[in-house]
């Protein structure tokens, strides 16, 4: 019985939205979706200003429940769980304008992405207490490995409110590293970065691919897309439009209506 429902497993979709509908008052902002972000996939999500992407990508990372319809990680509904059921099953998310601790290190900040450790504990700092300065010591050493990746390490000690944009950006990617995801969802990491961070991001970003994270983009930033993206999902007027490569979906006559206007967002 395990041999037959391995395959299966194997070609379930890692996050899937089957049939989402959001409704605020009587605006449909996502109206019947669906999507899928398969396994060591990277997804764009694109489309004009008012399409719903917006709503669908915060109804997959939990920050909203849907109307009706449902989110699955690897198989498990997660439709009416917050963010953190999406992080216990290995699903973080950025956001389009980073908050993080701002009088917090920016050590200490990547340190609070940490997950289900001892410490958290009242009676374990009293019962195991060296279980808990072992764990400690390896979360900082995570830690630090984590800012070395995203080029911070320099900056370890400073306060994050001293970090500009795109480095609080890189910071908010290194502290969701600490819970190891198997899959990110980036909320337009492109916006309001300078080009030399924004390179960096694109390769780091890159980097995470190839070690088998799957990333959905929801990004303005059409050669981003173009760059990171082997697949793109549309949406306008809160419905899928079309989906496919960045080159062919950039061609698409509906979606360049869309963008200009001709399908209603």
């Amino acid at each position: 019985m395990a041999t037959t429902g391995a395959p299966a497993r194997a070609n379930t979709p890692l996050i899937e939205g089957r049939g989402l509908v959001k409704q605020f008052g009587g605006l449909r902002a996502v109206d019947d979706m669906s999507i899928a972000l398969r396994r060591g996939e990277m997804l764009g999500l694109i489309g004009p200003n008012g399409a719903g992407k917006t709503t669908l990508f915060s109804l997959l990372a939990g920050s909203l429940k849907p109307t009706s319809g449902t989110v699955t990680i690897a198989g498990h509904d997660v439709s009416r769980g917050g963010p953190e059921r999406r992080i216990a099953h290995g699903v973080g998310r950025t956001f389009q304008i980073p908050r993080p601790f701002a009088e917090m290190t920016v050590l200490e900040n990547v340190l609070a992405g940490g997950q289900r450790q001892a410490g958290e504990s009242i009676f374990m700092n009293f019962l195991r207490p060296g279980r808990v300065a072992a764990e400690e010591r390896a979360a900082v050493e995570k830690a630090r490995s984590l800012l070395d990746f995203v080029t911070l390490s320099h900056l370890e000690g400073e306060p994050a409110r001293v970090l500009s944009g795109g480095q609080r950006k890189l910071l908010e990617l290194a502290r969701i590293l600490m819970a190891d995801p198997q899959a990110i969802l980036l909320d337009e990491p492109a916006a309001g970065v300078n080009p030399t961070l924004l390179e960096l991001i694109i390769d780091r970003v890159l980097e995470l691919n190839r070690q088998g994270k799957s990333i959905l983009l929801i990004e303005h930033n059409m050669d981003m897309v173009a760059r990171l993206c082997g697949r793109v999902v549309v949406m306008a007027g809160g419905r899928f439009l079309t989906e496919g490569a960045p080159d062919d979906v950039s061609r698409d006559t509906t979606v360049v209506e869309a963008y200009l206007g001709g399908v209603a967002a």
